[in-house]
């Protein structure tokens, strides 16, 4: 006959043990993972888009490509997408998912112009086919995790990309076109800057600031459905900047490597018009958006206070590319 010799209360003190140690390994592994799915993916190059195309690519190879590309990196990157997850650690991660939306609308938004505008020639010509469902496919919602999943219809796209992109190459297809003209590039450029601006004033806004109501400003027969009044307070909620701040951040990512793409594409347009340097200066100014940021959290203090203000340092880089932008949109007005 056994006789149990181990005191029942001791047993129990054993299995809280095993199971609080358990809980601790578990939430170690789950922080380990959130800090190596944060890491931000790798930016894709426009030149190496052109070195891998055997001989001279055609005008918009290196556009479209390198817009399939970017999304890839969302879908590849270290954890996946994160944005639709339901499960842990990924569910109660936000800066990530919040960087992978950022570049998300700037894509949605590149996509469009190329429906839209560049790979048509007027506005009463076919759109092309592939765009056609290209466009739909990424403007799915970034949180959508089943029926359909986003990644799923993000994949599509960018096969639907590269279907426009393969028929570009192709010499006797003389159907599908990509057209660098200043004014196609002036639609995109009108989007990016409204993308920006808005960006800018939700960062900016990290500290209260009560501004005078410009909404109707320059035009005096204007009217809008709901009256402010005259002064009125911006701020963006505490326990949002952190988002706007990886939202910008990632919007920028993307941002850099298109207009990086773009300037090939649109070379002669932008030497014909002296505005290289311009376009050059406004990819400066958004590579310094992409600095380490060596805090362990994006701090925003006060104006002028004791700790730093992540969220205006951001603003300003944003804001003086998007008046450099707004620039160069009147300069290819210009005949």
């Amino acid at each position: 006959m056994n006789v149990d010799t181990q005191p029942q209360s001791a047993k129990k003190r054993k299995k809280w043990t095993w199971i609080l140690t358990g809980f601790v390994l578990l939430m170690i592994l789950m922080l380990v993972f959130t800090f190596i799915w944060s890491s931000e993916p790798e930016p894709v190059s426009a030149d190496s888009v052109v070195k891998e195309y055997p001989g001279n690519p055609p005008v918009g190879y290196v556009t479209v490509e390198t817009v399939a590309q970017v999304a890839e990196s969302l879908l590849n990157k270290s954890g996946g997408y994160l944005s639709n997850d339901i499960l842990p650690p990924s569910v109660f991660m936000d800066n990530m998912p919040s960087y992978e939306f950022g570049a998300l609308v700037q894509i949605r938004d590149i996509v469009q112009v190329l429906r839209n505008d560049m790979s048509r020639s007027q506005s009463q010509s076919l759109e092309d086919e592939a765009l056609k469902f290209a466009e739909p496919a990424f403007n799915i919602n970034h949180r959508k995790w089943m029926f359909p999943r986003a990644e799923r219809e993000y994949q599509k796209g960018v096969d639907l990309l590269r279907d426009y992109r393969d028929r570009l190459t192709d010499p006797s297809d003389t159907e599908t076109q990509f057209y660098a003209r200043a004014d196609n590039l002036r639609s995109w450029l009108y989007l990016v800057n409204k993308r920006l601006g808005g960006l800018s004033q939700r960062l900016s806004a990290s500290v209260g600031r009560t501004r005078m109501n410009t909404d109707l400003s320059n035009d005096p027969s204007a009217q809008q459905s709901t009256g402010k009044g005259q002064l009125v307070t911006v701020q963006t909620p505490w326990m949002e900047i952190d988002d706007v701040f990886w939202e910008a951040r990632g919007s920028t990512w993307a941002l850099i490597q298109f207009l990086k793409a773009v300037e090939h594409d649109f070379d002669s347009v932008l030497r014909d018009k002296n505005a290289v340097a311009s376009f050059q200066q406004i990819i400066m100014e958004l590579e310094a958006t992409q600095e380490t940021v060596w805090s362990p959290m994006i701090v925003n203090g006060n104006e002028f206070g004791f700790l730093a203000n992540h969220s205006l340092v951001m603003s300003s880089y944003i804001s003086r590319a998007n008046a450099a932008i707004i620039d160069l949109i009147e300069l290819l007005k210009r005949g």
